[in-house]
């Protein structure tokens, strides 16, 4: 399989890249993300902020981000 980079994976082969677990297979290549999306808290009072870095969301208070909100679902 070649990826969205140009880099050749065996088939039954598994990769993660810009957050995205990826696998090889003889059909092709499949992907999702790795992370899970809040869907349930309080929009109004609060904010989901994405990290790249760790491929996680934080959910704040929008007036104060060093108060996390609870979170009732996640997606993914």
């Amino acid at each position: 399989c070649l990826d969205e980079e140009g880099m050749v994976h065996e088939f039954s082969s598994s990769w993660r890249t810009d957050c995205n677990d990826c696998s090889c297979y003889r059909g092709g290549i499949s992907c999702c993300t790795s992370y899970m999306t809040p869907v349930n808290y309080d929009k109004e009072k609060c904010e989901s902020i994405f990290n790249k870095e760790t491929c996680s969301y934080k959910v704040v208070e929008k007036d104060d981000h060093s108060k996390e909100c609870p979170v009732h679902s996640w997606v993914g």
